[in-house]
Parts: structure tokens; C-alpha cells; sequence
């Protein structure tokens, strides 16, 4: 019996490490693609140095700040529900997890509606106004669409993922045993978080 046990615990560890190694490859994966997005911004950047900073001045600072307290305080709710989880506190890791999907919803609700400030100004793709614009400042609104549209589209894979884990806390299939799911989500919502950090400066503080 001594023997199957050490077995069995040994495939459990393997398979907990396979899981692990395969999320920080697909990570990193995800920092090649958005690594490609900041080195054609930096190129652009070079390019218009005055027109970049113009169009970041039609950007809501306030709401890009308050942002980024958001997601910062997701980060630390999603990591204080896997502490909770690793001293078996069941209750309070779901109260984390479920304060963790609250940020993340709360993050595209402030996105959504700056981005409907920018379309009421006609500051969109193909808007007549912005296409009237110097090349520069199209650049730079056509960059800042598509890198914090793809960022907000890894939030609400990030949000369904959270939704997914919160109900396997409810179904008791979430345990401190199988805590590496919980820290598999962690890691990407914390990615999440990571690449707004880079994206906040590079849009909204080069004004």
C-alpha cells in the first residue's frame, strides 16, 4: 500500500508539474505576440515623437489610472485567494476569487466607456475625424485600439477563466490538493495585469 501511495503521489506531483510547465510556455507565447506589438509601437514612436504625444493627450488619464489600480488590486486578490486556498480557508479564497472576477469586470465597464468617449470625438478606425488627422496621431490611435483590444480580450478569457475556477470552489473540486488549477489562473491574470502595467505608460504618460 506504502508503495502505490508513494505512485500515486509521484504522478500527481508530475502531472501538477506538467500543468505548470505547460502555462508558463504558453505565457510565454502570449509576451512574444505582445512583444512584437511594443517594438512596432517604439518604431512608430521614433518616427513621431510630437504626433505620439498629441494623441495621447486625447487619452482619459483619470480613467487610465484608475485602471490600473483595478487590475493591480485584482493581482493581489487573485494571489491572496491561492494563499487562503494553501491554509484551506475555502470561504475566504472564494470571497478573493469572486472580488478577482469583480476587478476584471469592473475593468472593461471603465474601458468601455472611454473607449465611448473616443468614438463620440470621432477618434475610431476609418472615423472621418481621425482620418483627417496627421499620420502620426493615426498611428497612434490605430496602435492603441489594437494593443488594449487585445489586452482586453486576454481580461475576458482571464474573467472566464476566473468564473470557471470559482465554480469548481463551489463544487468542492477545488481543494488544496489540486491548488495548482488556482495557480494556473493566477499566473495568467497576473500576465494580464503585467502587460497593462507596460501599456499604461506607453499610451496615457507620454503626455
Amino acid at each position: 500500500m506504502s508503495v502505490q501511495s508513494d505512485v500515486t503521489e509521484s504522478a500527481t506531483e508530475t502531472r501538477v508539474d506538467g500543468s505548470k510547465l505547460g502555462m508558463w510556455l504558453f505565457l510565454a507565447t502570449e509576451l512574444i505576440l505582445f512583444g512584437g506589438l511594443f517594438i512596432l509601437y517604439a518604431s512608430y514612436r521614433f518616427e513621431y515623437p510630437a504626433l505620439f504625444q498629441t494623441g495621447s493627450n486625447e487619452l482619459n488619464l483619470t480613467l487610465g489610472t484608475i485602471n490600473t489600480v483595478v487590475l493591480i488590486t485584482s493581482s493581489l486578490f487573485v494571489a491572496l485567494s491561492i494563499l487562503a486556498l494553501e491554509k484551506e480557508r475555502v470561504r475566504l479564497s472564494r470571497l478573493f476569487l469572486a472580488l478577482t472576477i469583480f476587478m476584471g469586470l469592473a475593468f472593461m465597464v471603465i474601458k468601455g466607456f472611454e473607449w465611448g468617449e473616443k468614438f463620440r470625438h470621432g477618434l475610431y478606425p476609418n472615423a472621418e475625424h481621425l482620418l483627417s488627422m496627421e499620420q502620426g496621431e493615426i498611428l497612434f490611435f490605430g496602435l492603441y485600439y489594437t494593443m488594449t483590444g487585445l489586452h482586453a480580450l486576454h481580461v475576458l478569457i482571464g474573467v472566464g477563466v476566473l468564473v470557471g475556477l470559482l465554480l469548481f470552489h463551489f463544487r468542492g473540486t477545488l481543494t488544496r490538493d489540486r491548488i495548482a488549477l488556482l495557480e494556473n489562473g493566477g499566473l495568467y491574470w497576473h500576465l494580464v495585469d503585467i502587460i497593462w502595467i507596460f501599456l499604461f505608460p506607453l499610451f496615457y504618460l507620454i503626455g
